[in-house]
């Protein structure tokens, strides 16, 4: 999820439901080139992986499937009006003949048709999950959910890759088998309707012509654009409603709640707006539709009437041209038909699109290059060195810290003091490679031979070993020396208390803060980095809890850079690195430091 639904920070939120945004990069939405290259982009992957040949596989029988039911309703087409044209003629045989191959027919076509569904969805099932992996795997690739998370133009990301991904294949295939369908139809039927009327054939030609262009003039542009945002403003309550609940507590103690619900209103607000607009637009576009639609069904009857009351054609043979022209016109009007739903389509082609094009880290056309950001260099062995250094606030509107350079040797600590917003935090994230504002060089050991510990631990859904684990996998740790560890940082009963270490629960809601804390420092301390980040990681523990677990340091070869404003820490550092807040640093020997904050 991104960082937070935006309250007027722009003018966006407001309940008059004005316009927040078009899709990305679309000045002119709708059934276009850039769409179709868009949705190639998209879905190529899939069709050149390793499942090609399956998914080929499957697509060759839907498209098999697919022409057997075309050829099964010409022939119920033609039943039907051979047993109508019986009926006209009084004739019994005739009738019952016809009526016995219809039922043929139907017992035939029907498990086909079934088939025919389930090959479709099997085949969009695999198609999501081939699809949700390559994405989920450009989401973590070198931290991209945290640099999207940082990005104001990508909203959602979670609802993109759980809502967008399924919508995109399955509608892919609904859609395009819509499409081959009709072309078969068009083919099929084009022969039956040629013989019976000439008037018909040529009528629908020009008929389809001016409706579909109609539909796509008056309605495409806007429709595409109001869907775009109905989506993305549909996300954004989602998640309001997501936030509201994971913050439930501090909204409690602070009666939040009046707050809470006048933001969730405004948020709600301009879905209702939207969807208003989108409800006119597709009104319009109803009234049309139905009449196109009542009108498939009358203008076939009228013009070949006259051939019907001369007695020159048999009534059946007109429900056969009735038949075939109402397939033909489907055919050839197929986006008039489906117009509202291939809108909602190509607004999720558009997000989607827009989000993989951000997961690449590409800068829109038009769009400033990126401004510098400080390099990050890893090096064999344990070194931490800044080389002149340079941090600027996330939007470039203050400088933090100018030009820092200093190295922390091993078992060296460092601890970095200055005043709230001095930039202590940023410096922290800087050196684990989380900072996208400033310039300079960033020199670190690789991997997990850094770690960082923030004030709120981090506890992902998992049992209670997960916990002490987290981020190792494939790390076999033993029952007893994960009960050493917690026994280590003073949970001793934390196990026994919850049933065992494959107990599971919500962590952040049944510990405490200080608790949570204590579980983070086990983790780092079994997972022993060489050097470990704590941003006032241990501000809701004690002195005395402080101390035991600062003290285990050493002993385990982690040098600790920490943030805090207990001055009990400093016999655990051998440097004080203490910031000015307008770009200025001193560094002091810890023993000679003087605490004055």
């Amino acid at each position: 999820m991104r960082k937070d639904t935006r309250e007027n920070n722009d003018g966006n939120i407001d309940g008059n439901g004005d316009d927040r945004t078009a899709p990305p990069g679309a000045d002119t939405p709708g059934f276009n080139l850039r769409l179709w290259r868009h949705f190639a982009a998209i879905a190529k992957p899939y069709w050149r992986s390793q499942e090609r040949w399956r998914a080929g596989g499957l697509l060759a029988l839907l498209v098999g499937l697919l022409l057997v039911q075309t050829a099964c309703n010409v022939l119920f087409n033609q039943e039907t009006g051979e047993f109508t044209s019986a009926l006209a003629a009084g004739d019994s045989a005739r009738f019952w003949a016809s009526i016995r191959r219809y039922t043929a027919l139907l017992v035939a076509a029907v498990p086909l048709y079934a088939l025919y569904y389930f090959v479709r969805d099997t085949l969009g099932l695999r198609w999501r999950r081939r699809l949700t992996e390559q994405f989920l795997a450009r989401y973590f690739h070198r931290r991209a959910y945290y640099r999207l998370s940082m990005a104001e133009d990508i909203d959602n990301p979670d609802q993109r890759i759980a809502d967008d991904i399924n919508s995109f294949t399955q509608q892919s295939l609904y859609f395009s088998m819509i499409v081959l369908g009709s072309v078969i139809e068009l083919i099929a039927f084009a022969g039956v309707l040629w013989s019976i009327s000439h008037a018909l054939v040529y009528f629908l030609l020009a008929y389809a012509v001016v409706s579909t262009w109609f539909t796509g003039t008056v309605f495409g542009r806007q429709l595409i654009a109001l869907n775009f945002r109905q989506l993305q403003r549909e996300a954004d309550f989602r998640f309001s409603l997501v936030r509201v609940r994971e913050h439930a507590e501090p909204i409690a103690f602070l009666h939040g709640e009046a707050r809470e619900m006048a933001m969730m209103q405004r948020v709600f607000q301009t879905v209702y707006a939207n969807f208003q607009r989108v409800l006119r637009a597709q009104f319009k576009l109803n009234l049309f539709q139905y009449a196109h639609s009542f009108l498939m069904a009358l203008l076939p009857t009228v013009i070949i009437a006259g051939d019907v009351l001369s007695g020159d054609l048999e009534v059946g043979r007109a429900i056969q041209a009735t038949g075939a022209f109402t397939a033909i016109l489907s055919a050839l009007t197929v986006i008039v038909e489906h117009f509202e739903g291939l809108s909602r389509f190509s607004a999720g082609v558009e997000r989607l699109h827009a989000f993989s094009e951000a997961l690449d880290g590409q800068t829109p056309q038009g769009e400033p290059a990126p401004e510098p950001v400080p390099q990050i260099r890893t090096m064999p062995g344990f070194e931490l060195a800044l080389e002149r250094l340079t941090l600027l606030t996330p939007h470039r509107e203050r400088l933090l810290i100018r030009e820092l350079s200093l190295s922390v040797q091993p078992g060296e600590g460092l601890h970095i003091v200055g005043a709230s917003g001095a930039g202590k935090s940023s410096l922290l994230r800087a050196m684990a490679g989380l900072w996208n504002a400033g310039s300079g060089e960033v020199i670190r050991p690789a991997g997990l031979d850094m770690m960082f510990l923030p004030q709120q631990p981090y506890l992902p859904l998992g049992d209670l070993r997960c916990q002490l684990t987290y981020p190792q996998t494939g790390h076999e740790v033993s029952d007893e020396e994960l009960l050493q560890w917690l026994e280590r940082v003073n949970l001793p009963t934390l196990a026994v208390r919850f049933g065992s270490l494959q107990a599971r629960q919500d962590w952040a809601k049944v510990l405490s803060v200080g608790e949570q804390q204590r579980l983070a420092f086990a983790r780092a301390l079994l997972a022993k980095p060489r050097y470990l980040l704590l941003d006032e990681a241990t501000s809701a523990l004690d002195t005395g809890n402080e101390a035991q677990l600062y003290g285990q340091l050493h002993g385990l070869s982690i040098t600790p850079v920490s943030v805090s404003h207990h001055p009990a820490l400093l016999q655990h550092h051998a440097w004080v690195l203490e910031l000015t807040g307008d770009g200025g640093w001193t560094l002091h020997e810890a023993a000679r430091y003087r605490w004055s904050l």
